[in-house]
């Protein structure tokens, strides 16, 4: 299919959404390939990071429309809460590749061109770092259009990155901001301009691909439990994951090139 390209360079794995004539409205199968490039990532070790991008008008208009259903809560699937005896990418299923994709122990970089709708967003604030051109905005329509609530993370994942200030204003108002508004509240790390954006995304993911492998799976692990647990908890899990980055192969070398270089 031609909704989803992938290219592969100096350990970036790099998924393009390719649906311009539907505003990269995202299909199931370009979940699944998604799903497969997490999966690749977390196995391969010639794989350091993973880019989600698109090109187009759209970064994405969110989840394709004709994928929606009505009659949720009857048939076979029982009561509707996204949990469903077959292998789809409803709600859950969309909750589970999220989860995997904070999970795995390498940096996943969302890198929106332009508009960024719907799922485009859940899937946003369950990647690592937020990229955004200036063209960018960022939306969670689904209240005042569907009715709905942004189920699949759009609400609680985003509560946990910008507070309940701002999800009201993004999910309960239905509010669009862009790209600079998406930085000030903290949904994006950077924003740059709409020409250069790509190269600019390149050397980002090029030089995360550079860095220790160990060191930022460790970080990626300690970061997450440290939003979840006490600060005491997170405190000895810092020291626990220190000594083991101290018995690394990398920290010997790190630190033996820098005693090299300051004796000469």
């Amino acid at each position: 299919m031609s909704d989803i390209r992938r290219d592969e360079e100096e350990g970036v794995l790099t998924l393009t959404f390719t649906r311009d004539e539907k505003l990269n409205a995202v299909t199931e199968h370009m979940l699944q390939v998604l799903e497969e490039a997490v999966s690749e990532l977390s196995d391969r070790d010639d794989l350091a990071v993973l880019v989600i991008t698109g090109e187009g008008r759209y970064f994405t208009s969110g989840l394709d429309i004709t994928t929606l259903r009505t009659d949720v809560g009857t048939g076979p699937d029982g009561i509707f809460r996204g949990y469903s005896l077959r292998r789809d990418y409803r709600a859950q299923a969309r909750h589970d590749l999220w989860d995997r994709m904070e999970q795995v122990e390498k940096p996943i970089v969302l890198a929106a061109q332009a508009h960024c709708f719907g799922v485009g967003l859940e899937m946003g604030v369950s990647c690592d770092f937020r990229l955004a051109s200036e063209a960018a905005t960022f939306a969670l329509p689904e209240v005042p259009n569907l009715a709905v609530i942004p189920g699949s993370g759009g609400i609680s994942r985003l509560t946990r990155l910008v507070g309940p200030h701002w999800a009201k204003w993004i999910v309960m108002a239905g509010e669009r901001v862009t790209a600079r508004q998406a930085m000030d509240m903290g949904l994006v790390h950077a924003v740059y301009p709409a020409d250069g954006f790509a190269e600019a995304v390149s050397g980002f993911a090029r030089r995360l691909a550079g860095y220790p492998r160990e060191a930022m799976g460790m970080a990626k692990l300690a970061i997450d439990v440290a939003a979840d647990v006490d600060r005491r908890t997170a405190r000895d899990f810092d020291r626990v994951t220190q000594t083991v980055l101290f018995q690394s192969a990398d920290y010997r070398s790190k630190v033996e090139a820098f005693l090299n270089r300051s004796t000469r």
